[in-house]
Parts: structure tokens; C-alpha cells; sequence
């Protein structure tokens, strides 16, 4: 299976970032995972919240901002990966000074209805 990133349109989801869904069960048919690009705008934060099932990591390809992992907050840039184990509150925020751009990869694949706002 191939997807080309110019095939595929973005859409907002519940916690307000810009997300493209490079690989989904849903729609290109692998089984245990998902692979998402997220683009937060620049000074924008995403919505505090956490995944019942899914366990995710965030590798940041562009821009700087922070993350939010629990009660900790500290700040991610260009090459960092971040591990949100299921149940974990976390939001990130980008710098003002321009967009955030993380790698997704969520296991099992990311729905919406796992997903709790805080």
C-alpha cells in the first residue's frame, strides 16, 4: 500500500489540529495502527485531552512549541519523539513564531470515540 501526501485532504479534528491521515485502517486497510501529520498553527494550543485504548507517539518534523504530558510541560522541537501512554492527559502548543508540525502514530489506530476532552 502507497499514499501520496498530495492525495490526501486534511481535516480538523476534536482537539483543533489540522490532521492528515497518511495511513488508517479506515481507508487504506492496514490493521494496527494509524499515521497522522497534525499541524498546529503558530501560538496555538490543542485541546487537553487523552485516548482510552490508543498509546500515541509525537515526533516533531517542524517548528518548536510544548508539550503538555500529565503535569509536565516542556518544550519539543525538530527530531524530538514523545511517548503518551493510553489514559495520559496531554496537549501540545506551538511557538508563536510559526506552525507545529508531529508525526502521529497511534496503536491500536486513532478514532475519534477514543478520544476524552477535558
Amino acid at each position: 500500500m502507497l499514499t501520496r501526501y498530495e492525495d490526501i485532504p486534511a481535516y480538523k479534528t476534536l482537539d483543533g489540529s489540522e490532521i492528515r491521515e497518511l495511513m488508517h485502517p479506515a481507508v487504506h486497510g492496514n490493521v494496527r495502527q494509524s499515521l497522522a501529520e497534525a499541524l498546529v498553527g503558530p501560538g496555538a494550543t490543542t485541546l487537553r485531552h487523552y485516548h482510552r485504548c490508543s498509546e500515541e507517539l509525537y515526533h516533531v518534523t517542524a517548528g518548536e512549541g510544548w508539550m503538555t504530558l500529565g503535569e509536565t510541560r516542556f518544550a519539543i522541537a525538530p527530531g524530538d519523539t514523545v511517548l503518551i501512554p493510553p489514559g495520559t492527559t496531554h496537549c501540545v502548543e506551538a511557538a508563536a513564531s510559526g506552525p507545529l508540525r508531529l508525526l502521529c502514530c497511534c496503536s491500536p489506530a486513532y478514532r475519534h470515540e477514543d478520544t476524552v476532552l477535558l
